[in-house]
């Protein structure tokens, strides 16, 4: 079995905007579980502080990034540097038309004092304009989960709004019509991933590379969508027929979902660069912070003992004899004295070369 890691790999594909995103989500879902359940007495202001860090650092980040995009204009000829700063003036906008409503829920909750529709206009309003970003964002090869997600649940905003004001009165269990038939196409999703990544695993053409990233894949829909399918049934009957347990057991398979998102942002890729205007992916913005990191980046534990390119071991156990073809020996010597050159460049060149990062400016 092979076994190989370094901090390089680790945050090479590393997405710190799906990291922040899912870990501030996982704790307002918490500390609202237990304001509902009473285990808390903060204010609703309060609770939604993950939520107020979130829109903080959207903000923080748009405003540097574009303070760097007019302060250095050469750095606009950078590869689709307009494209990228594009997307991120659409995903503040998003962000902050999105803390509107999350300011008026704060509020209602609060006081009571408005109507739950207008509360959720702002968010009906972005399920709409997310129909056309999510357009924009397939043409020019973006990201798109947050305009996605609201683009198709539009409808199950207005009935969500509809049964708190009591202008309908039907059951939860209707008014989640529209969830329950996005996450059967969900659960469709899952299991053709469950499928294709049993194909691949028993089909001997394809590399081992390919396997395991059909199985993470299917691991982590699995793990994303199916603990939500039970929090939706629990949170259902606990509206409606009063079930006896707490929020924080109900939501609690959420913490999975949140769980599994969270070790995914280490393998998301994407993000764009300008926000705080870093220009470079996160983990060459890291190493040049960080200089004293490149240390460890050169580091790799390996505990391979054969060869890859001919399956011959570098060396031989202390309990086996020698090998007797003559032909096989003189491999076995040329396999160490390859390998004794290729410690030796190693050690002459780091596997993270200083010269290799773009410092700024």
């Amino acid at each position: 079995m092979c076994f190989e890691m370094n901090l390089q790999t680790l945050f090479q594909d590393f997405n710190p905007s799906k990291f922040v995103i899912h870990t501030c989500l996982l704790i307002f879902t918490a500390l609202l579980a237990l304001k509902l359940d009473k285990t808390i007495t903060w204010s609703y202001w309060a609770v939604f502080t993950p939520i107020w860090i979130w829109k903080f650092l959207v903000v923080l980040g748009a405003t540097i990034g574009t303070y760097v995009w007019w302060q250095y204009p050469h750095f606009r000829l950078e590869g689709e540097a307009y494209i990228h700063y594009k997307a991120m003036l659409i995903s503040l906008a998003i962000h902050l038309i999105l803390l509107m409503f999350e300011l008026l829920v704060c509020d209602q909750l609060t006081t009571s004092r408005h109507v739950w529709i207008l509360v959720f206009i702002p968010l009906i309003f972005i399920s709409i304009v997310s129909i056309a970003i999510c357009i924009w964002s397939v043409k020019h090869d973006r990201s798109y989960e947050l305009e996605l997600f609201c683009a198709v649940n539009i409808l199950q905003f207005i009935f969500l709004a509809l049964k708190l004001d009591k202008f309908i009165h039907w059951s939860w269990e209707v008014v989640f019509v529209p969830l329950w038939i996005l996450m059967c196409l969900s659960l469709v999703g899952v299991l053709y991933s469950i499928i294709f990544a049993g194909i691949l695993l028993r089909t001997p053409e394809v590399n081992v590379q390919q396997r395991r990233t059909s199985f993470n894949s299917a691991l982590a829909y699995t793990f994303t969508v199916i603990p939500i399918l039970v929090f939706q049934v629990l949170l259902t009957n606990k509206l409606d027929d009063g079930l006896s347990f707490t929020y924080i057991v109900i939501v609690s398979p959420l913490f999975i979902s949140y769980a599994t998102l969270i070790i995914m942002s280490f393998s998301s890729k994407g993000g764009n660069k300008w926000w705080f205007g870093i220009r470079k992916d996160f983990c060459q913005f890291l190493l040049s912070v960080f200089p004293l990191l490149q240390e460890y980046a050169n580091i790799a534990y390996n505990n391979n003992n054969v060869n890859r390119s001919n399956g011959i071991p570098n060396e031989l156990p202390a309990n086996q004899e020698p090998y007797r073809d003559e032909e096989t020996h003189k491999k076995v010597k040329e396999n160490k004295r390859s390998a004794k050159n290729q410690k030796k460049n190693e050690a002459m060149k780091p596997v993270v070369p200083i010269t290799s990062i773009d410092m700024p400016d």
